[in-house]
Order: structure tokens, then sequence, then C-alpha cells
């Protein structure tokens, strides 16, 4: 059950605020059916050959790449998953001027599927592959397609997904982007995440405004929170969106 009063805080928060700003995880794209990586039951938490952490970087992925592939397209990619009412009631308020960027540590590319247009991805996107020979672009669909056990470039090369994986660095862009963004703004929504990902929660740490934060757990972050909502966001944000003023 959500509670109202903290719904009607959160909407005049939105109303007030110059410029607002959301930061999502996990969380966010659990409603649509992808699972959380650290929860209880979560991707991290099962038993597989090798470590999650060590199949996703990018030594494991130089060395063993069909091992890498095997995991990735049966674990990773949710190509029948779509937008939930967390997902579309922000599309929603960047189409009424309320929302000036969503910033995501998710890599489903759901946020856009929803109608979002101004969509940072701190870790990438499954949707965007590249040959790591000649550089050429290739959807999702070739991943998902391909009968060979590691998908190649006509050229030879091997594809890989344009995600960070463990032991890349973020897109030097991207974080330019992500900074800007939050210097701009004056109120910062976390949604979904444990703040745990570092350097991606560090931008939220270092957040200068108000901060609300819509977690089903706890962060380091609560004790300086606005507001703290302890509910499924996607109810959360479909709640906000029946009393939020067009």
């Amino acid at each position: 059950m959500v509670e109202m009063q903290r719904i009607r805080m959160l909407s005049d928060l939105l109303v007030n605020a110059r410029r607002t700003v959301f930061f999502g995880g996990a969380g966010v794209s659990q409603e649509s059916g992808i699972p959380d990586f650290r929860s209880q039951g979560g991707l991290y938490s099962q038993q597989w050959k090798y470590p999650p952490e060590m199949i996703l970087s990018r030594g494991f992925f130089r060395r063993f790449p069909e091992e890498f592939y095997h995991f990735y397209r049966e674990k990773m990619l949710f190509p029948a998953a779509q937008p939930n009412a967390a997902h579309r009631a922000l599309a929603r308020l960047e189409a009424m001027g309320r929302l000036s960027a969503v910033i995501t540590q998710n890599i489903d590319g759901l946020h856009q599927a929803a109608g979002s247009r101004r969509v940072i991805e701190l870790h990438g996107s499954v949707h965007r592959n590249f040959c790591m020979k000649c550089g050429q672009s290739f959807p999702l669909e070739n991943i998902l397609s391909s009968n060979d056990a590691v998908p190649r470039c006509p050229c030879g090369g091997i594809i890989k997904p344009d995600v960070v994986l463990y032991g890349e660095n973020l897109d030097v862009n991207t974080l330019e982007e992500t900074a800007a963004e939050l210097a701009a703004a004056d109120l910062l929504i976390i949604g979904g995440t444990s703040l745990q990902v570092y350097p991606a929660a560090a931008f939220a740490a270092d957040f200068q405004g108000d901060v609300v934060i819509i977690n089903r757990s706890e962060t380091n972050l609560d004790g300086r929170a606005k507001l703290l909502i302890d509910a499924p966001i996607g109810a959360v944000m479909e709640a906000l969106m029946g009393i939020f003023p067009e």
C-alpha cells in the first residue's frame, strides 16, 4: 500500500523544483520481469560455473567469449520485456516538462521504449553492439538471431555488446553528461537502486539539492534524503501520476 501523504509530498517537490533528474537502477525494471542483480533471489545470489562478476568482466569476455555469450544470452537479455508504470510515468513527466533527464544504470532500453527522450545510460545498452575489429554497429537482433556461439561481423571480428563490463571504465562523454545534468538540477529522485555500484553511485552522493529516495531497502543516502518512500516504484509513480497536475 502506497502512503498517499508521501506521494503528495513528492508531487509538491516536483511542482516546486526548477529542474528535476531521475536516477534509477535495477529495481525500476524488476516489475517488467528483469531480475535485480543484488536482491535475494537476484542474479548474483544464484549459482553458476563461474561467478557472474567474473563472467561479466572484460578479461573473461576476451578469454572465454563463448562462455560469456552463453551466460549473456540466457541471463542478461529480455527482448520480450515491456515498460512498466515507472517507465511510463517518467516519460510522461518529461513530456510535461517536469523532468529534464533519466540517468539509468540499466542496460535494457525500457526508458526509451516508454517514450523518454533524454536518457543517459551509464552502463551502456544491450541494443547497441559493435565489431571489435572494424567497429561496425549491430542491433540486438543480430545477437539474438545468430546461430554462432560467438556472434561475428562479416569481417570476421567478434561482436561485443556496448555494455560496461567489470574492468572497463565508464564512457567519458556519458560521465560528463551525467555531471552536467546533476549540476543543473535542484531535485534528484533516486529509484530502484541500493546505490552500491560505483562510480555511478558517487554522482548521487555528490548531489547538492533535494533528494527523494524510492526504494524497498536502505541506501547509504537515506540520512540526507528529504523524502523516503519504501514501496514498489511502479506503484509509487502510478499513484503520483494519478494526482499530479497537468
